[in-house]
């Protein structure tokens, strides 16, 4: 008997790009296959310029519960399986794609748990539209496996080294509103909701001016791993973003100096 796609992705919505880890069975556990699926979905909405932002999520109630220990158990270490071969810049990681710098806004919407390789999973995202009950926490710590899809990268990054610390040497679960207040949650919302609440957070990033939204988000991702120094930084904000003021910046001024959006209105901006 064939399992059923590990990975869904429904392209329905305008711009929007809803991935879904669809293991419910193992609690969208990862195992190679799914690994995969998940970095080519990844690839593909990358690769469409149809699609502007990625909601990734997880079936039956569970974000992802991290790699499928069934399948670890099981692991050659003389013949590694696809997804781990060594870092060679964005190749197949463990979890997928999490060895990649996503180059268009991705949004998680977590339920459940996201735990272990979910935790990492979650940390692709810019944003993590976060469940009342939902809880993160480095699992994997009880059982030896340690965090190899960029979880001690990218979680300090997000929240600080000792809060970062904290989870990943204790392991301890971290929930909905604790998650809020360390910056690991963009938002909260009631059981049942994050996907919803992610699409709406979707639907608003498709509205905002595109090249100048992502080259700020380039310039955020660039000034944390990437630049030498505070003046690397800064010089490389100014020059991406002065490439935006002939194509984006000066049309919005215009409709601005008409009476557009005065007083922080958010409600008669569109594309330029």
């Amino acid at each position: 008997m064939t399992e059923p796609t590990q990975v869904t992705i429904d392209t329905s919505l305008e711009g929007i790009s809803v991935i879904t880890i669809n293991r419910p069975e193992r609690k969208n556990a990862v195992d190679t296959l799914t690994a995969e699926a998940l970095y080519q979905a990844i690839v593909n909405f990358e690769d469409d310029p149809k699609q502007k932002v990625c909601v990734l999520t997880g079936a039956g109630g569970t974000f992802c519960a991290g790699a499928d220990l069934h399948g670890v158990a099981q692991a050659n270490h003389d013949k590694p399986a696809a997804n781990l071969q060594p870092v060679n810049g964005r190749n197949l990681g463990p979890m997928g794609p999490s060895r990649m710098m996503v180059k268009k806004p991705v949004i998680c919407a977590v339920s459940g748990y996201a735990v272990a390789g979910g935790l990492e999973l979650s940390l692709l995202a810019d944003m993590r539209v976060v469940e009342e009950d939902a809880v993160f926490g480095v699992f994997c710590r009880r059982w030896g496996v340690p965090l190899i899809d960029g979880g001690t990268v990218r979680l300090q990054a997000i929240v600080g080294l000792g809060r970062a610390l904290d989870m990943i040497l204790t392991g301890r679960a971290i929930g909905a509103q604790e998650a809020l207040a360390m910056g690991l949650a963009s938002r909260v919302v009631s059981k049942g909701e994050s996907l919803k609440e992610a699409i709406a957070l979707a639907k608003q990033l498709i509205a905002f001016p595109d090249l100048c939204l992502n080259t700020d988000r380039q310039s955020c991702y660039y000034s944390v791993y990437d630049a030498s120094s505070f003046q690397d930084a800064m010089v490389q904000e100014f020059n991406a973003g002065e490439k935006v003021i002939s194509k984006e910046a000066i049309a919005g001024a215009a409709r601005f100096s008409k009476g557009l959006g005065r007083h922080g209105n958010f409600q008669d901006h569109s594309k330029l």
